[in-house]
């Protein structure tokens, strides 16, 4: 067969995702698979046939090193998605003409929940038409939402940045001897493993945030301003640090954004979009207890911090890279890299080739029983699962005072 390889990133970018290409491209030099192309802006560019050579950009391992240190997605992104063979048989034909123009016999798709879903459609269809191109999937997501895998890379280091910009905001929000409170919201849509990470930002030296509320859980507005009330008065002249989930729902299945915002806007897999929490609940606390308050709203800076890269999600993510050429190499396909833990105190773990259909299109929850009765805080239970994931820094490389990076020209 075809030894030649190509390679995409999908969805929102991480600090890491970078890390996982620098994994396919080491591993398929390592195995001798032949051409190694990159799809510009995944999927969506493959078809327009916005491929390169990613040898002429990566030339040696100094530029691997940097490439590992780069944030966001060096190859551009996508929110394409792939419709059913039912839907429209043409795209797929269109895609596996192209592979086969290009001699490809290795399909790697670097990317979320809705990118494992590609990866499964693609590789149905290739067994379907007796294809003996392998196709396999490499994680990534912030949100940690991926099931099978005990986490996934991006999240350790998003999680290490949560935590370590909460901890600083803690700081400034007690700099006045007031009641001010400080409402912040962190990405998770329907998974609150991320807004869990501000509890992190608890320790000897931290009071870490007040009040945590994830998605998990329907929210009452009711219970939180009297919670807000209650921590106010016990604590005359603490100023209140309270962390969000973005996509935290009432009862009734609305969204608190889209009560914030009456925004029903969606993006090209259905998803709503999610943005103004933090605000309206800092609006309605000043309304209804007539105190000061301010709203953060990390956004994306939260997914792309490479100054805050986590080492244990750097080596994970280029591990998860190699380990999909080795079982690509090593016959198999319509699979997902998962990671294994295998001990959280010394941390070690391991990486396994798992069937697609055990990742695709299911999202993975915060358990309940790691959520305080309240609902307003993550019990030791999470703490422990995270606090590994955390460890290590990786240097930046530094030019005239600013990290340097690996960029492809547009």
């Amino acid at each position: 067969m075809s030894k030649n390889v190509i390679v995409g990133q999908s969805g929102g970018p991480t600090s890491v995702i970078n890390s996982s290409l620098a994994g396919v491209y080491a591993g398929a030099k390592a195995a001798n698979l032949g051409k190694i192309y990159g799809m510009r802006n995944g999927i969506k560019g493959f078809l327009e046939r916005r491929n390169i050579d990613l040898g002429e950009y990566i030339k040696d391992d100094v530029d691997l090193e940097l490439l590992k240190r780069t944030p966001s997605s060096f190859l551009g992104s996508c929110r394409y998605k792939l419709p059913s063979l039912e839907e429209n048989e043409e795209v797929y034909a269109q895609i596996f003409e192209i592979l086969n123009e290009m001699g490809v016999g290795y399909f790697f798709y670097i990317g979320g929940n809705d990118s494992m879903d590609t990866i499964m459609k693609l590789s149905k269809y290739g067994e379907a038409k007796n294809s003996p191109i392998r196709f396999m999937g490499v994680p990534k997501t912030i949100d940690n939402d991926l099931a099978v895998t005990d986490h996934s890379p991006g999240f350790g280091s998003a999680a290490k940045y949560v935590a370590t910009t909460i901890k600083e905001l803690i700081l400034d929000a007690q700099v006045y001897n007031n009641n001010a409170v400080t409402v912040v919201e962190v990405m998770g849509r329907n998974a609150g493993w991320l807004t869990a990470s501000a509890a992190l930002a608890r320790g000897d030296n931290s009071m870490g945030p007040d009040l945590i509320y994830l998605p998990e859980l329907h929210f009452d507005i009711n219970k939180f301003l009297d919670k807000v009330a209650k921590i106010s008065k016990q604590s005359p002249g603490h100023s209140p640090t309270i962390v969000v989930s973005e996509g935290l729902s009432l009862a009734d299945g609305r969204y608190v954004s889209e009560i914030a915002a009456e925004n029903n806007t969606v993006d090209a897999f259905g998803h709503k979009q999610l943005s103004g929490t933090a605000s309206y609940l800092s609006q309605e606390i000043h309304k209804n207890l007539g105190v000061r308050t301010r709203a953060v709203e990390f956004g994306i800076i939260q997914r792309s911090a490479a100054h805050l890269q986590s080492l244990v999600d750097v080596t994970e993510a280029f591990a998860v890279g190699q380990a999909a050429v080795k079982a690509a190499a090593d016959g198999a396909t319509n699979r997902v890299i998962i990671i294994k833990r295998l001990s959280s105190e010394p941390y070690a773990f391991a990486t396994d080739a798992m069937e697609i259909e055990k990742m695709a299109n299911i999202e993975k929850m915060v358990p309940r029983e790691w959520i305080t009765p309240d609902g307003d805080y993550v019990t030791k239970e999470y703490l422990d699962y995270a606090r590994p994931l955390i460890q290590g820094e990786v240097a930046p490389f530094w030019s005239g005072g600013m990290p340097r990076h690996l960029v492809l020209p547009k």
